[in-house]
């Protein structure tokens, strides 16, 4: 560290979760040129590109504090490290060369430009050899994690301030799935942060109708096995709740194994699927009632990590807009912390409706929606309305059909199964997809 004021300023950029000898390296070689100033990416840009940073902000502020060539730590708040140089007017820019191609590569443009504009020089360091940050990530989700990180990612990348993509899964299989799967974006990595446990695709493997005939307590029981083979954060669909007393308990459940959240509707009766036609057979709570088992949930919650979560069936009933608003104002009032807006319309419209009128007196309350019906609408739409979780409710399983009858149609088509090798999984990728020995 060093106190000379006049010394060029160094910038490095990093997100610092895994703190390995190839950052050291950086930073050693930073000190060599100046005072340190550590760009210390937030969760919100840390995963633009890479899952959610194992470590808080602040876990990984005081721990780069704290190595000795580090003069400051300031938060970089985008992938993109112009907007601090443009504060700074840093001297040198740091980074390592393995930026030069693929996706940071437009970064790396724009850091050579910002730099030009006041004659600031880039350094880049060549990749150190033995060093795979992806690979330490793979090595850390082996290790798995408690239900206490588990249940508080949920708000972490709520906090992060980006849109929260939550698959559905159905099996500990589908987990994997969803624990793993990333897509490269021209701006970022798509993946999903969260997983879905739902009512409907718990029912339909168990070939029973989605009328909460499956009973809480086995769908519970299944989420172990799920947790096993996952480290994601969890959302379960709830139903009703049941009765008050029984949702109490349910929440604790939850809780205690590391779910984060629980969504429950507003309907009471004899519950049938919310996409049906029908609307003699759905019929809505009473506003009131809602609102106070919204309230002995949230009383049996022990940490505030865990999140009540109201589904409002008002779209779907047909009752109205205004009717639709007044209950998530009473239900984050009796203690909700976030709302989901349904509907089975084909286009978003109403529920764009909804979120605009809802924003403009709630600005921080979570806003859920499933696209299932209106799957037209894009993210980048939700997120202009204000949405923070969008769930695809039940794709996994619905995909899963077809191909499942696909490959068996083939057999019997073809008295063999070598036409439907075409569209299976090869024997030795599904068998290197889960290991056989515990790292």
């Amino acid at each position: 560290m060093t106190n000379d004021n006049t010394a060029p300023t160094v910038y490095i950029g990093m997100t610092a979760d895994i703190l390995h000898h190839g950052l050291i390296n950086v930073i050693e070689i930073g000190r060599e040129h100046g005072r340190v100033v550590i760009g210390l990416m937030t969760d919100g840009a840390g995963s633009r590109y890479k899952p959610l940073p194992y470590l808080e902000y602040e876990h990984r502020k005081r721990i780069l504090e704290n190595i000795v060539g580090v003069d400051e730590v300031i938060p970089q708040e985008e992938w993109d490290f112009v907007p601090n140089l443009h504060k700074l007017r840093p001297e040198i820019v740091i980074h390592g060369d393995d930026w030069r191609e693929g996706a940071q590569k437009v970064y790396r443009d724009r850091v050579v430009e910002a730099l030009n504009e006041w004659g600031g020089e880039l350094i880049e360091v060549p990749y150190t050899q033995g060093v795979s940050t992806p690979r330490y990530n793979a090595q850390l989700r082996g290790l798995g994690t408690t239900s206490e990180i588990r249940r508080q990612s949920l708000r972490r990348h709520l906090d992060s301030g980006e849109l929260v993509r939550v698959i559905e899964v159905h099996s500990p299989l589908c987990g994997l799935l969803a624990e793993n799967l990333a897509v490269e974006r021209e701006d970022s990595t798509a993946r999903f942060e969260a997983m879905w446990v739902s009512s409907l695709t718990d029912s339909t493997v168990r070939g029973k109708p989605d009328i909460e005939l499956v009973d809480t307590s086995s769908r519970i029981a299944a989420i172990d096995a799920l947790f096993e083979v996952t480290t994601k954060p969890l959302i379960f669909d709830g139903d009703t709740g049941g009765l008050p007393e029984h949702f109490a308990f349910t929440v604790r459940t939850l809780e205690r194994l590391g779910a984060s959240a629980i969504i429950i509707e507003d309907k009471t009766g004899p519950k049938r699927n919310s996409l049906l036609d029908g609307d003699g057979h759905h019929i809505q709570e009473d506003i009131d009632l809602f609102a106070e088992k919204i309230a002995i949930g949230r009383s049996a919650a022990l940490t505030d990590d865990f999140m009540i979560i109201g589904r409002i069936e008002s779209l779907i009933l047909g009752v109205g807009m205004e009717d639709a608003l007044a209950r998530a104002h009473a239900y984050v009032a009796a203690g909700a912390n976030g709302i989901m807006i349904h509907s089975r319309r084909s286009t978003p419209d109403e529920i764009f409706e909804f979120c605009d009128t809802f924003r403009a007196t709630d600005p921080n309350t979570t806003i859920v929606v499933v696209p299932t019906q209106y799957s037209i609408v894009r993210e980048s739409e939700l997120i202009a309305h204000g949405v923070n979780i969008v769930i695809y409710a039940n794709h996994l399983l619905r995909a899963s059909f077809p191909a499942m009858r696909a490959a068996g149609e083939s057999i019997l088509r073809n008295g063999r199964a070598m036409e439907a090798d075409e569209i299976c999984l090869p024997v030795d990728q599904l068998l290197s997809m889960i290991p056989n020995t515990v790292s």
